[in-house]
């Protein structure tokens, strides 16, 4: 029994890491049951009995892959209280995770309207959460929708990447650049 529940993790497994490669190499949206299949040396009929709909499988994918990242922490960029220091150390964290996760948040950002709708779900909320996580020190009144704005745009993978790669940036150059942004449109302090 316990040697048939290791033999079924084992192929779960390769089923999952067969998943992010291809995720990672060719993107969601180019991801099919045979070519997963194929990579983990499974029948596609093996893939169906693992993960019966895209959405299970998705999310397999998506917790292999961050259980093998360093994600960002907004717990710790809360316990600053300066509003451009804390947008600083955020924009640091956030900009150095998608750094090294570039290659695969590229082609999941990509192929965004073929992602299972739970899936742009959480990426959104997150999204807002890491943003109104920024904004929180510089007051909970009504704030100005350029401020919101600038701050939503600052945690977007596409700006890191546009100020990055496209334009060659350091992190800490975009960090900057992100923060002298919101700084112009906050209100005076």
């Amino acid at each position: 029994m316990r040697q048939r529940a290791e033999s079924v993790e084992e192929t779960r497994l390769r089923i999952v890491e067969a998943t992010s490669w291809l995720h990672e190499s060719v993107g969601p949206a180019r991801t099919t049951i045979s070519g997963i299949a194929d990579r983990a040396g499974v029948t596609r009929l093996t893939v169906y009995r693992h993960f019966p709909d895209d959405e299970s499988l998705f999310a397999a994918c998506s917790a292999h892959w961050t259980a093998r990242q360093r994600p960002p922490n907004p717990a710790a960029w809360a316990r600053v209280a300066d509003p451009e220091r804390r947008l600083r150390v955020g924009l640091s964290d956030l900009y150095r995770f998608y750094r090294a996760g570039e290659p695969m948040l590229r082609m999941i950002y990509g192929d965004w309207d073929c992602l299972p709708t739970t899936i742009q779900a959480g990426l959104s909320v997150r999204d807002l959460a890491l943003r109104d996580v920024l904004l929180e020190p510089f007051g909970t009144s009504r704030r100005p929708k350029p401020l919101v704005a600038a701050v939503g745009h600052a945690v977007s993978f596409w700006t890191w990447r546009s100020l990055c790669l496209d334009n060659e940036l350091t992190n800490r150059s975009a960090v900057s650049a992100m923060t002298l942004l919101a700084l112009a449109v906050a209100p005076p302090r």
